[in-house]
């Protein structure tokens, strides 16, 4: 569990980095949903760069799709693409542009415009199903995609197709880009809701990776219905300066908070 907290630690440095080089990006959500996705690739989920042909991976969607920097990072650290791919992140032609792309290796599906990674997510998972397979599909959401109706359909669709080899997340930090969650559409009775539609609901504290690893592993064990993991975080987790401001949403730091944030993940990363 130490090894993986210094490792989401790490990473975020690498998102500030690049954020900070490339002059563009979501700062606030890539730090809350870090923890998320470091548990799934560095411990829950069978995915490597050499396996993507493989028809029994697992696979992954990252619905929040603008918090793409984070996704980079790690794949770039498990070796899917050389790390100095991402010098060219947000330039002319490159293919590491400010949402998921599936030109890139270990990107299953291009993803950002909210809302439709949970569908496509049933649809992988219905295929596992029919195909015999075993695979195991993830997604992560934000709590302001919540408003986007296309996520109630495939919460119905997943419930009603018992896919207990889905396990979507909810990266559940309580802001979104123009205010917080519950001034612009309240998402407080998420678990009477998923549950209404038949899914298997876990809270967790989303930046606890123990407790994120305890809310996979028992996800695996629930059968004949779909799991929601609420992933309780906290917007730029990890940089009090950013912590719980809907600033930093979208928002390039600058040359001294720059340094700021990376002195204080760096001291954090080691506690």
């Amino acid at each position: 569990m130490d090894k993986l907290k210094a490792k989401a630690f790490e990473l975020r440095k690498e998102v500030v980095n690049l954020i900070y080089q490339n002059k563009g990006g979501h700062m606030g959500g890539d730090l809350s949903v870090m923890d998320i996705l470091v548990t799934l690739y560095y411990k829950e989920m069978n995915i490597a760069g050499c396996n993507m042909n493989d028809k029994n991976r697992d696979r992954f969607i990252l619905s929040k799709g603008h918090s793409v920097e984070s996704l980079y990072v790690v794949l770039a650290d498990l070796g899917f693409f050389p790390k100095e791919d991402l010098t060219t992140f947000s330039k002319y032609q490159s293919n590491y542009i400010g949402h998921p792309n599936n030109k890139i290796n270990g990107i299953e599906m291009n993803s950002g415009s909210l809302g439709h990674g949970l569908s496509v997510a049933c649809g992988m998972a219905l295929a596992g199903k029919k195909d015999g397979l075993d695979y195991r599909v993830y997604t992560v959401m934000g709590d302001g995609e919540l408003a986007e109706g296309s996520v109630w359909e495939g919460a119905m669709f997943a419930g009603h197709y018992k896919l207990d080899n889905l396990c979507a997340v909810i990266d559940r930090n309580g802001l979104q880009i123009s205010g917080t969650t519950e001034d612009v559409m309240s998402q407080t009775n998420l678990r009477e809701r998923f549950e209404s539609f038949g899914w298997h609901v876990i809270d967790v504290n989303g930046n606890n990776i123990e407790e994120l690893v305890k809310g996979f592993q028992l996800a695996k064990e629930i059968k004949h219905k779909p799991t929601i993991i609420i992933a309780n975080t906290i917007k730029g987790y990890g940089v009090s300066f950013m912590e719980n401001q809907l600033s930093w949403h979208h928002r390039v730091p600058t040359s001294e908070e720059y340094n700021s944030a990376v002195k204080e993940l760096d001291e954090r990363g080691r506690q």
